[in-house]
């Protein structure tokens, strides 16, 4: 194992050393209807990845009966550039995030465009308990049962998943000198503040105006008819945390060019929402501010007639995540100062720990993640254990406050982008990709061919 360990190079991209996935009222975020993607087909009519599956050891740490139980875990793998074995071409790898991997590799171009220049085969492994690598007979009724069997959801798990599946495929391949360079992104969703600074008043002062108008007699129906809610939801407490959502997600994705990543979006998609809120048609209704501004998150296709706030359909399959964020991944990230453009919170532990009782009966471990990896103090732990690992962050993604943001050492990098956004580096290219974008990944190219350069002359007898 040790001699297999030395063979891989790991690089890992837009990865954060801080909690990436924050909690409305003690629940997951990202599940949600917010999200309307378009038919995710990337396996079969676009061809650029071919579905393959192997068989996964259920539990990889006990030795009871049921941990030798197996499934299916589903990767995705493009071999069209691959130099091969005779070569020790490298191997790209993508671990799989809380969702879909069709998703993820559908949002991920740049592997798939840098590999041909290093004659690189592509895989994207999908996480356990997500899209179709669901255990126990593949059946996610079955799998999200209890604690019994979603006990089995878990970063170790899913890492050992990775590493064992690696390990098999360089096996079948007879690679075994090819390097490894693993690409991964962040989960997501934070707090933020708006730019400018009429945007910030409008959306500040919006709160409480929500919650004192739902309280007036028809209150709920001027809500309803303002922000072109669907008839069948009527709590204020749904509109105000529709349009956190909104003031969340947009600068996390206020990308350079247009996206559709969570929902279909304009290019600095932020700046639009400050213009609906500049808007002089909109006078001084803040309703009709706030609507123009959730419009550009939710709406900017056009589509949608109406708003239902009570939609809990989960397009890309994120649920697990609720699981995984009451269990080991314990991010007290829901707190508002009273600068903040949300209403003045502060996160308590308990009401998260009363709801994972209530929902999964289940305690959290809050220190279980730093136990396990070392997050305590993580520039010294990555200074003294780490290597050949390239942390990119996008300064208008409120993620990037939990981010590396400066170099660690001579192999431990950060890179910086102003105005990037939630790993944008990671995004296909377009020929209107501003050029500090291009910088960027032109400088991750350049570094990811130093290291395979160097490791290839470790080869050398």
């Amino acid at each position: 194992m040790k001699s297999m360990a030395t063979r891989f190079i790991f690089l890992c991209f837009s990865l954060f050393s801080s909690t990436t996935i924050s909690f409305a009222k003690a629940t997951s975020r990202f599940p949600s209807s917010i999200l309307r993607p378009e038919k995710l087909s990337l396996s079969t009519e676009n061809e650029l990845y071919k579905a393959k599956y192997f068989t996964q050891t259920l539990d990889h740490f006990n030795y009871h009966p049921k941990s030798y139980e197996t499934f299916q875990q589903r990767y995705l793998i493009n071999d069209t550039s691959w130099g091969g074995a005779e070569k020790n071409a490298p191997i790209f790898v993508y671990t799989g995030n809380e969702g879909n991997i069709e998703w993820f590799a559908q949002n991920t171009g740049f592997v798939y465009e840098i590999a041909p220049r290093f004659e690189a085969l592509i895989v994207f492994i999908e996480h356990r308990f997500y899209g179709e690598s669901m255990p126990f007979g593949g059946d996610k009724k079955v799998a999200y049962k209890n604690t019994s069997t979603l006990g089995y959801l878990s970063s170790t798990q899913a890492l050992a998943d990775y590493a064992t599946l690696i390990i098999d495929l360089k096996k079948n391949l007879s690679a075994p000198d090819s390097p490894v360079v693993v690409f991964g992104g962040s989960y997501g969703g934070s707090q933020v503040r708006s730019e400018s600074e009429n945007c910030y008043k409008v959306i500040k002062g919006s709160w409480q105006q929500i919650e004192d108008t739902a309280n007036q007699p028809g209150g709920l129906d001027l809500l309803r008819k303002s922000f072109r809610i669907c008839n069948n939801s009527s709590v204020a407490g749904s509109l105000a945390g529709w349009l956190e959502t909104a003031l969340i997600y947009t600068p996390m994705t206020d990308y350079p060019t247009p996206s559709n990543f969570l929902n279909p979006l304009p290019a600095y998609p932020v700046k639009q929402m400050c213009k609906a809120i500049d808007d002089p048609t909109g006078g001084n209704d803040t309703f009709a501010k706030l609507y123009g501004a959730a419009n550009v998150y939710y709406n900017y296709s056009g589509d949608a007639t109406c708003f239902d706030l009570d939609d809990n359909s989960d397009p890309h399959g994120l649920s697990g995540w609720t699981w995984q964020a009451c269990t080991e991944m314990i991010m007290p990230t829901d707190g508002s100062n009273k600068e903040s453009i949300f209403p003045a919170s502060e996160w308590d532990y308990n009401d998260l720990a009363s709801f994972c009782e209530a929902y999964f009966n289940v305690e959290p471990r809050p220190t279980w993640i730093t136990t396990e990896f070392g997050g305590h103090d993580i520039n010294r732990v990555l200074k003294r254990f780490g290597s050949n690992i390239i942390f990119f962050n996008g300064l208008r993604d409120p993620w990037s406050g939990g981010g590396v943001l400066k170099n660690i050492s001579e192999s431990i990098i950060a890179i910086t982008a102003k105005e990037g956004a939630h790993h944008v580096d990671l995004r296909f290219s377009t020929s209107e990709d501003p050029g500090w974008l291009k910088d960027v990944r032109r400088r991750e190219v350049n570094i990811i061919t130093e290291w395979l350069s160097q490791y290839y002359h470790s080869l050398t007898p």
